[in-house]
């Protein structure tokens, strides 16, 4: 199974693209709404977070965890990549975890994620990208610095939206919303001094939700960059070069039939009725949370 871990329910968008684009695979969803919002606590505490979240997922039969919370992974990705897993008995398994920033990088400056300095044509680009997101998230810097590293001479300009996405998540109405993006278009606009973006990054995994809206008052030639596809194409060509995270690839007679069958298990820290309820403004459905530890 693969799993997907979010400190709350912006990851369902995720999902929703994973389980699309992958009919035949499994999926693990964990969201820790016992800690929810990530974006007003400390690094450490985010990163002791997100790891205990990947450690439950990978006890519950996952070998691959997405990372789909752009908090989560431009705050703790790096670290449990690269000191955290590399000294566990998880890494001698196989057991490997990703996150969303990479993707969402690759897919604006059309570069690797593996390629971290400037390559023609790239090098000598002057767009102009504007980054939308939650307030932890534009504090790390983490698509600027990105983004920078291979697109030097690209202009970035980040914006803070700092209620848009409790707005979504307490399904306030379309004009509402509407209000406070038009309000994050206009601060980024404002910062480039009356210039519209020639790509923009929906860096909330909530801003999917609004993306017809953010259409609506970009200017028609902005490229509007959503995670849920991003990171599908991403997951998709990931997948291709390390099949054996997909579902029943090592498994044999009676097995493989058991793992043939996909299943979407939904995990919640917190409250699984409240979870539930108010799961369904990304859904439009029933969406029946289990409690991690049952």
């Amino acid at each position: 199974m693969i799993g997907v871990f979010d400190s709350g329910l912006g990851g369902l968008t995720v999902l929703s693209a994973l389980a699309e684009r992958f009919p035949e695979q499994s999926f693990v969803y964990l969201g820790d709404h016992a800690h929810v919002p990530y974006g007003d606590k400390p690094s450490e505490d985010i990163i002791d977070l997100t790891r205990a979240g990947v450690e439950a997922l990978f006890r519950r039969g996952c070998k691959l965890v997405l990372l789909g919370c752009n908090t989560a992974t431009a705050v703790a990705a790096r670290r449990l990549q690269t000191t955290w897993l590399p000294g566990t008995p998880w890494a001698t398994a196989g057991h490997n975890v990703v996150g969303i920033v990479a993707p969402t990088v690759e897919a604006a400056t059309q570069t690797p994620w593996a390629v971290t300095t400037p390559q023609y044509p790239q090098k000598f680009l002057t767009d102009r990208i504007a980054v939308f997101g939650t307030t932890r998230t534009i504090a790390s810097n983490v698509y600027a610095e990105e983004i920078r590293k291979r697109c030097p001479k690209v202009t970035v300009v980040q914006q803070v939206c700092a209620e848009l996405a409790g707005a979504i998540e307490r399904d306030v109405p379309e004009a509402g919303l509407e209000r406070l993006v038009v309000a994050g278009i206009e601060g980024a606009m404002a910062q480039a001094d009356g210039e519209p973006p020639h790509r923009a990054i929906l860096g909330c995994t909530h801003f999917p939700l609004v993306e017809h809206l953010f259409r609506r008052h970009l200017p028609a030639a902005t490229r509007i960059l959503s995670q849920p596809e991003i990171v599908a194409d991403s997951l998709e060509d990931y997948l291709s070069r390390h099949p054996h995270y997909l579902s029943g690839s090592h498994a044999a007679g009676a097995d493989a039939a058991r793992a043939a069958a996909p299943k979407l298990v939904l995990l919640t820290t917190g409250d699984i009725v409240e979870a539930s309820a108010r799961a369904r403004v990304f859904a439009k459905t029933t969406l029946d949370f289990e409690h991690l530890d049952a």
